[in-house]
């Protein structure tokens, strides 16, 4: 059951942003770029196709989601208005994409060889373009109606269908990435079940994810539930593997299949264990064949890329996992996600993304077409549904903290809402105010962070008598009356953390021995408290990097957390005391989220205090 959640705070000030920003300037009409491309005249012309076509999908999700949640009618106009064009231009059979006619994913096309990142017979984002219209218009369905939006999308999936069987091509073929970026199909086939209860694209789903598996590059199912690293799944493609692990999430929640929950769960391990920066953004651009794909499990660099579309992906992934295990290691990871990496990439404009942002490296906002400036904005939008989830009809459970409200109908109490009184993520005690229509007993399930030793949960002053174990949730149920208060104190310590980043040539010697060299080992530094990623700006004012040479005496005497100044992120100081101190600031602001500024996460460590 959905929870409705009005975040304020910083949270609250990216949704306001994105509104105002991206949601509301991109895309205002049929004549806007981003939907010109399907005009009926411009698409009969054109040969190149290429991925831009994603924008219209994307932008109804977000849009719709915005619309709904502020009840900005101007946008709900403009949604409406984009959503009955593109249904306009839909072809009789079913085509909704931007190619010409030749182009197009239902022609056959002769095998050529495959380049190395997978790229079929000839470079197609059509499947691809066709999955985010297929999310847009359900989405904009599922908000305001409409059973033209609704058909549209049938209609995208029985000529899906048609192509994979009657038609002979198969899904691997009509996507880069040994497929990839056409089998995530697979996650709308399955939404467009849940919309119809039609089970003939229940079976488009499993007919989509038998390709994917049958291709032996990719072997989707099979090699995730052999434990293989994400690296080496196809070319490791980190947004398209994510999102071919949403779809196959949804459809184990729609089959029970537990395969497919087996296979998720291994790949997300191996995401979250050897994949993701300490802002929590799967990342790739080091040792590996593209800034965009997972890098070789081990490899480290400061300068690696988060792509923003990637982090997307990464959210929807434990978005559907919490839904399904009800584990608070995926809200965590969510929330890492949002407070970090994904508010560093979006501007406090609401309009200008990074592409990538960098643990170490400058920010960059990117241009005008780029396709991380959509996923950005959705992934913004997909953080209201998930900060509360009623969980069950007796069962509350808040997933993502920060000042604002939740609000649900239980059964028992009937409306319950939590308004949450908080500088979190700042350190801070985090105060629930409940209000209901009647006393009820009724749980509420409280998300207790990984790094939280000695919580505490309270009720109007007295110890609740949970037990608030760090990564877990802890339910407090009892009767509510109008009026409680609920404080969770989550003591949030400066933490500083280390990585490696070492390089050991293996070889044969002669006689046949075993000879292991290390021919590069450097070790970095990092800064967290609670749930943000600390950072500092160019050192001294014009440095990229400095050694550190940590004291021996306590780390409480040289790394602190100064008390915050009113309106102002907190500042974290560490003092080596064979320099100046040094001041970092969370990560996401530093530099004053301008173009260009600077942001160092990772610190390079003095040799003789190496791992």
């Amino acid at each position: 059951m959905k929870a409705a959640t009005q975040f304020e705070g910083l949270l609250g000030d990216a949704l306001a942003a994105n509104l105002r920003g991206r949601l509301s300037h991109f895309i205002v009409d049929e004549h806007s770029p981003a939907i010109a491309l399907f005009a009926p005249e411009r698409r009969a012309l054109n040969e190149e196709g290429d991925w831009y076509g994603e924008h219209a999908g994307k932008w109804l999700v977000a849009a719709s989601r915005a619309a709904a949640r502020s009840d900005d009618e101007s946008l709900r106009r403009r949604v409406l208005r984009v959503a009955d064009y593109l249904v306009s231009v839909q072809e009789a059979d079913g085509y909704l994409g931007t190619y010409a006619p030749e182009r197009r994913f239902m022609v056959q096309r002769p095998p050529k060889p495959v380049s190395w990142n997978g790229e079929p017979s000839a470079r197609t984002w059509d499947i691809w373009t066709h999955a985010y219209l297929m999310l847009g218009l359900l989405e904009v369905h599922r908000h305001f109606g409409g059973e033209s939006y609704l058909d549209a999308v049938r209609r995208i999936g029985d000529l899906c269908l048609h192509t994979l069987t009657a038609g002979g091509i198969d899904i691997t073929d009509l996507g880069n990435h040994f497929g990839m970026s056409a089998t995530v199909l697979l996650d709308p086939a399955v939404d467009l079940h849940l919309a119809t209860g039609d089970p003939r694209y229940l079976d488009l789903a499993r007919l989509v994810l038998r390709q994917a598996n049958a291709h032996p590059p990719l072997a989707l199912l099979d090699q995730c539930l052999a434990g293989t690293d994400v690296a080496f799944i196809a070319t490791g493609k980190a947004y398209q593997l994510a999102w071919n692990l949403v779809g196959m999430a949804k459809l184990h929640r729609v089959t029970g299949e537990l395969d497919l929950l087996r296979a998720v769960e291994h790949a997300w391990r191996s995401i979250r264990d050897h994949h993701l920066t300490l802002g929590g953004g799967p990342w790739g651009g080091v040792a590996h064949r593209s800034r965009e794909v997972f890098n070789a499990p081990g490899a480290f660099s400061p300068e690696g890329y988060v792509e923003t579309c990637s982090t997307l992906a990464w959210i929807q992934l434990n978005r559907e996992l919490l839904l399904i295990t009800g584990e608070a290691c995926y809200a965590e990871e969510i929330e890492r996600s949002a407070y970090n990496d994904l508010l560093a990439a979006q501007a406090p404009d609401g309009e200008d993304w990074c592409y990538y942002v960098f643990p170490n490296g400058r920010r960059v906002h990117t241009t005008y077409w780029r396709c991380c400036k959509s996923s950005g904005a959705m992934a913004v939008e997909e953080l209201p549904d998930i900060a509360a989830i009623a969980r069950d009809a007796r069962t509350l459970e808040i997933n993502i903290y920060g000042p604002g409200s939740s609000s649900a109908s239980l059964e028992g109490p009937g409306r319950v809402l939590l308004r949450q009184a908080t500088a979190w993520p700042y350190p801070d005690d985090i105060r629930i105010t409940v209000s209901v229509e009647r006393s009820a007993r009724f749980a509420l399930r409280v998300r207790v962070p990984s790094w939280a030793e000695g919580a505490t949960l309270m009720v109007n002053g007295e110890d609740t008598g949970v037990t608030a174990l760090p990564g877990q949730y802890a339910a407090v149920k009892r009767e509510w009356h109008e009026g409680d208060v609920l404080v969770a104190r989550f003591p949030a310590q400066p933490i500083l953390h280390r990585a490696s980043n070492r390089n050991i040539q293996e070889s044969r010697a002669p006689d046949g021995s075993a000879i292991h060299q290390e021919v590069l080992h450097l070790d970095y530094i990092g800064l967290t408290c609670g749930p943000l990623v600390f950072a500092t700006e160019l050192i001294d004012g014009f440095k990229t990097s400095e050694t550190v040479k940590l004291p021996e005496e306590p780390q409480a005497s040289w790394l602190t957390l100064l008390p915050r100044e009113e309106g102002e992120p907190p500042v974290m100081r560490l003092d080596p005391g064979c320099r100046a101190p040094l001041r970092f600031t969370p990560y996401f602001s530093t530099g004053g989220r301008r173009d260009g500024a600077w942001r160092l996460t990772w610190l390079p460590l003095a040799p003789e205090q190496s791992l």
